[in-house]
């Protein structure tokens, strides 16, 4: 019995001894280098979501409803839904948690995430008194997102061009504007992203300015690939893919000025080649039944990702 148990203690040696080696060496090495916030570990997966602003028209008449949009988007297999703000009942107020827990209920049931939301905001408007409410309404919106379970909170550079500021004026106290709001969002766990949309952001060297100005890790691009709207616009996507933290997927761009059917292959491979994972929302426009342009839409968009492989 001796003899056995002497074996067992020098096969149990020989068996450990490799890996108390390893151990040994790995205890003794520097640790492992955290991961970079930028690196992508898995390759790409890219999954599909509705922007609501399809929907604008019947949302704003009443005869489409949140929960309905919320039925629709399973009905025809998206993964997510992005619930803009200013289709909630009472906006620009954020609703009671009861309203915004029963929509997250459903979305949940229904296997939806929410890929995101967002709010009208104008921070080119010189009164700072008006940029001071609406830096409000992001906060306001920034917890909302938060109830939500929505990640990403989509915002507006703004329309005006106010007589007596120049541009870099405009652009500074904006800058100011939106690192508050940026510093709120970290404090509650939502990524703030700004949206080029043909307005004071007209093309990817405005997009990426403000994006490197802003400088946080909690700021991004929700990158619409429909508002670069001179010159080449998927050189413009692929100069800022690499900021954006969300899409917006349409149907046509423009091509120096020229409106023009989406070549689907070739923006799904400049969102392939960033690196980015995640929700790819499609929004369509125009006049038209949304039951209708939505789902043929997504089919062209599904298509396109089967060719290029991008669902994997």
């Amino acid at each position: 019995m001796a003899g056995h148990t002497k074996r067992r203690e020098v096969l149990k040696t020989v068996l450990l001894s490799p890996l108390l080696a390893t151990s040994a060496v790995a205890s003794s090495a520097p640790p492992a280098r955290p991961p970079d916030p930028g690196e992508k570990p898995g390759g790409v997966k890219l999954k599909l979501s509705l922007n609501a602003y399809s929907f604008n028209d019947p949302l704003r008449k009443g005869t489409v409803t949140l929960n309905t949009l919320l039925d629709f988007c399973a009905a025809n297999g998206f993964d997510a839904v992005d619930l803009t703000a200013y289709y909630f009942p009472g906006y620009p107020r954020v609703p009671a948690d009861e309203y915004t827990y029963a929509l997250k209920r459903q979305a949940h049931r229904l296997g939806l995430a929410v890929s995101g939301t967002g709010v009208r905001n104008d921070f080119t408007d010189p009164d700072a008194n008006k940029r001071k409410a609406d830096v409000a309404l992001v906060k306001n919106w920034i917890e909302g997102a938060a109830k939500l379970g929505a990640p990403v909170i989509r915002i507006f550079s703004g329309t005006q061009s106010p007589a007596g500021y120049g541009r870099d004026q405009v652009l500074a106290w904006m800058v100011d504007n939106i690192r508050e709001c940026v510093a709120y969002g970290k404090q509650h766990g939502v990524v703030v992203a700004i949206q080029n949309h043909h307005d004071f952001i007209k093309t990817a060297d405005q997009a990426q300015k403000i994006v490197e100005m802003v400088d946080s890790d909690w700021f991004g691009l929700v990158l619409d690939i429909g508002s670069y709207q001179g010159g080449d616009p998927y050189q413009q996507i692929a100069q800022t893919a690499r900021y954006a933290v969300n899409w917006q997927l349409k149907e046509n761009v423009f091509v120096n000025g020229v409106e023009q059917k989406t070549d689907l292959d070739k923006v799904l491979r400049l969102i392939q080649s960033s690196g980015y994972r995640g929700y790819v929302p499609i929004e369509t426009l125009g006049a038209g039944d949304p039951t209708k342009k939505v789902p043929l839409f997504l089919a062209e968009v599904r298509k396109a990702l089967e060719r290029n492989d991008g669902g994997n």
